[in-house]
């Protein structure tokens, strides 16, 4: 039901223009494979500290899981949250639409011996209710919601499939690193343009809607060598203007202040987000 009670916030126009700002292809130039670079990237820094992230969030809804849970992940992506998560529940279905992705996840998945943990290829808003109804203890999705185009609809989908608790996980907030880099190298100045803000919007949907949530928030560090802080950055900047050779080169000249003993190490925030199906 509805609450009536709660002030009416025009997300649904604030939303589309953030994604149509932000959801854009790539300009990279200066490497044909940067984004398969990038992804072995990210592999890497997801196993930063022995998946801190996955652990610290898990260790935040500690109280809630049982060794007999059932759990579906929504874009578990390289498992970063599925590896740890693992250990705790009785099985995870996790449902990855890049097939990247979900082939990364499940060489990682049979490296570590996981017979929990099943890697199912598909977007998951096309996988028909009647076969998720109230199926799972929990439904999880983590750095996902980002990406969405209609927030309203895999929210309603996740409390569908969901017969007890629902949670989002967002890191919040962006590293020094990143902000400092586009004023430099844009010569614009930073407005928020890359603020990870998927936490805020469901927090007004599901408020909107009489949810009652359960928030907190975790701390992790991230770990990135040279080329991987500058392929990161890059990551962004190639939003906005075309990363030739020259600009890689800034780029990499500018990420260099950030080193130390030829790593750069972020310290970052996450918001964990828990309700419960009523």
């Amino acid at each position: 039901m509805e609450n009536k009670s709660w002030p009416h916030i025009a997300w649904r126009e604030v939303w589309r223009e953030m994604r149509r700002a932000r959801i854009r292809p790539m300009r990279i130039t200066y490497d044909k494979d940067f984004e398969k670079h990038f992804l072995i990237d990210q592999f890497e820094v997801a196993q930063t500290n022995n998946f801190e992230y996955g652990r610290k969030a898990v260790e935040s809804l500690s109280d809630l899981l049982s060794s007999d849970f059932d759990v579906l992940e929504i874009g578990p992506g390289l498992g970063t949250l599925t590896i740890p998560l693992s250990k705790r529940v009785k099985r995870i279905t996790a449902i990855e639409f890049s097939s990247e992705m979900a082939t990364n996840l499940r060489q990682t998945v049979k490296k570590k011996r996981l017979n929990n943990v099943e890697v199912i290829e598909k977007d998951w808003m096309n996988l028909p209710e009647s076969e998720l109804k109230g199926r799972y203890n929990l439904v999880v999705c983590s750095h996902f919601l980002w990406q969405v185009e209609d927030l309203e609809a895999p929210l309603s989908k996740m409390e569908g499939a969901s017969r007890k608790l629902c949670a989002i996980i967002q890191p919040s907030g962006r590293d020094a690193v990143v902000r400092e880099a586009y004023e430099a190298i844009v010569s614009e100045p930073y407005q928020g343009q890359f603020e990870p803000d998927a936490d805020i919007f469901p927090y007004i949907i599901l408020r909107q809607k009489g949810r009652l949530l359960n928030t907190s928030r975790i701390e992790y560090a991230i770990k990135r060598d040279r080329p991987q802080l500058a392929r990161y950055v890059t990551s962004f900047i190639g939003w906005y203007i075309d990363v030739d050779k020259r600009v890689s080169e800034a780029i990499t000249e500018f990420v260099d202040t950030y080193l130390h003993n030829d790593f750069h190490t972020e310290q970052s925030k996450a918001v964990v987000m828990w309700w419960r199906i009523v």
